[in-house]
């Protein structure tokens, strides 16, 4: 079963980039990769399957940035990453890169080999929505790796006697041996091997070398991990004759995934909370970036609001200034929280901060709207997905919308069911929303269905404050979210290749774009005849 983290799967990883399922996760599988090699890195060959989502978005959507600086050792809110192919030929790495045919099952699958003068060695890693990862194989042996653990691969021509030793002398979470066409033995642990028995089984003629790859999410796993509920049913059991509200109920979830105190939670999002509101701070003051089709707005949008030129409605106004601030940030590469993910990173903040801010609320309430909202993504990262190539936009700026709705119910002093009600209808009117950007970069028509992805949260709490029916429990409606993702045509599903990223206007932009970089020139007639 998975038990999503809200700090490693909902609100994180905190990032620069335009998109956490291609900058952060794939910076995330760039780590390992070099810890796989010890760091030391001369080639590299990628692989993206062309009828995946990386073949035609590797480059404009960050993948590019975000392998090349985890190859690099670099972390996801480094300020190089701008710079990342200066560091890639600073550090004398040659990179390939191939379109083809892996024949792979998932849209977001990175298919690398790495070189240096001594050894080659292959990895396979799919990202999963929102900045998570799965690395599936390493060395032609299947493998399921989260980054969420220690892992250490013992290579061994022999496994029998070197497993038989590290079952008597070594307390880990676990042991598998490959059954790929390389051998080794994984093990999952809290840590890494201590020194005295990493020497004694490098002095073992079975084991040939050793690999430790480091985790790459905050919040580790564990053996035995147990959460005191996983569907929005049984926490609603769990609460019986506990009365207590989502946010509470987030806490008491988090500190048993996590193996946190309950105030450790609590601080853990104060930090969450502070860099979003920072964020927001900073894109109010006027962002720049050359690489982006939008300029800043946001400037615009608070001049008229202050002096009346808007249409009243001081909070909706807010909100949809701070979400304006926060998409900004994340397109001029500015330090941004993905919540849920980075090209949804405005609606939930930008929602929760911006209804704090209109209503004169305190930080604490923030916190805890944000930890209410948390609960809420981590019925939809268990149960459905938060990756637009797998789900659409329903997946980003619909759960964004669905985990705003909550919070604000939240910060109105609603109840719980009001809460979850609030929830069920805002992804209920999020159902079948495509992900098309325009130029192929994740900033239109991001920016206005975040905008009405935080619109709508605030509706949907108004609604449910006031006792509309839901009439839909919150897991069926998202049962039916992963059910209505899957039936999304791939040309929608952030590929650039359908809805508004083929129109005459789209395409002329990012050809305009790619000239302006140095970049091959756009072969528009065949983007358009791939998907006729």
């Amino acid at each position: 079963m998975n038990y999503p983290s809200i700090f490693n799967d909902v609100l994180g990883p905190v990032m620069r980039g335009p998109s956490s399922s291609h900058c952060a996760a794939s910076l995330r599988i760039g780590r390992i990769c070099r810890d796989l090699m010890d760091g030391d890195i001369q080639n590299v060959v990628v692989r993206y399957d062309p009828n995946g989502s990386l073949a035609t978005t590797h480059k404009s959507q960050g993948s590019d940035m975000g392998l090349f600086g985890g190859l690099l050792g670099w972390a996801a809110d480094d300020e190089r990453l701008p710079h990342y192919q200066h560091g890639i030929a600073e550090a004398g790495i040659d990179i390939r890169i191939l379109i083809e045919d892996i024949r792979a099952d998932h849209p977001n699958t990175y298919k690398v080999a790495l070189f240096n003068d001594r050894e080659m060695r292959e990895l396979t890693a799919i990202s999963t929505g929102g900045g998570m990862i799965e690395v599936v194989e390493i060395d032609g042996s299947p493998v399921s790796m989260a980054g969420d653990f220690f892992e250490t691969l013992v290579y061994t021509e022999s496994a029998a006697k070197v497993l038989a030793y590290l079952r008597a002398t070594v307390d880990c979470d676990a042991l598998e041996v490959s059954a790929g066409r390389t051998r080794f033995i994984e093990i999952k642990s809290q840590a890494f091997l201590p020194d005295n028995i990493r020497k004694e089984l490098l002095a073992m003629e079975e084991v040939r070398f050793i690999k430790q790859l480091n985790p790459v999410l905050p919040v580790m796993s564990r053996k035995n991990l147990r959460v005191p509920f996983i569907t929005c049913a049984e926490m609603l059991e769990y609460n019986r004759g506990k009365d207590l509200a989502l946010w509470q109920l987030a806490v008491h979830y988090e500190s048993a995934r996590g193996n946190l105190s309950h105030e450790a939670v609590y601080e853990r999002m104060r930090d969450l909370v502070g860099i979003m509101r920072t964020s927001i701070q900073q894109g109010l003051k006027g962002t720049r970036y050359e690489d982006r089709i939008l300029g800043c707005q946001s400037a615009g949008f608070q001049a008229k609001m202050d002096s009346g030129q808007l249409v009243g409605g001081d909070v909706l106004n807010r909100i949809i200034l701070f979400v304006t601030s926060m998409m900004e940030m994340k397109s001029s590469m500015g330090v941004i929280v993905a919540a849920p993910t980075a090209g949804a990173c405005g609606a939930l903040p930008g929602a929760v901060l911006g209804a704090v801010s209109a209503l004169g609320l305190s930080e604490d309430d923030s916190i805890k709207a944000m930890l209410a909202a948390g609960m809420i993504g981590v019925f939809i990262s268990a149960h459905a997905t938060f990756a637009a190539e797998v789900g659409g936009c329903q997946a980003e700026c619909g759960s964004g919308s669905g985990m705003a709705a909550a919070a604000i119910v939240g910060l109105a002093g609603g109840s719980l069911d009001q809460a979850l009600s609030a929830s069920s209808m805002a992804l209920q009117n999020s159902l079948g929303m495509i992900c098309d950007p325009i130029a192929n970069r994740v900033e239109a028509p991001c920016l206005g269905r975040n905008i009405m992805a935080a619109s709508n949260a605030l509706s949907c709490a108004n609604i449910a404050l006031a006792d509309y029916n839901a009439l839909i429990p919150l897991d069926q409606v998202v049962e039916t979210m992963d059910q209505v993702g899957k039936s999304i045509a791939h040309e929608l599903r952030c590929t650039a290749l359908g809805g508004l990223s083929i129109t005459k206007a789209s395409l002329e932009i990012e050809a305009r774009l790619n000239a302006l970089s140095g970049a091959e020139e756009l072969d528009l007639a065949a983007r358009k005849f791939k998907i006729c």
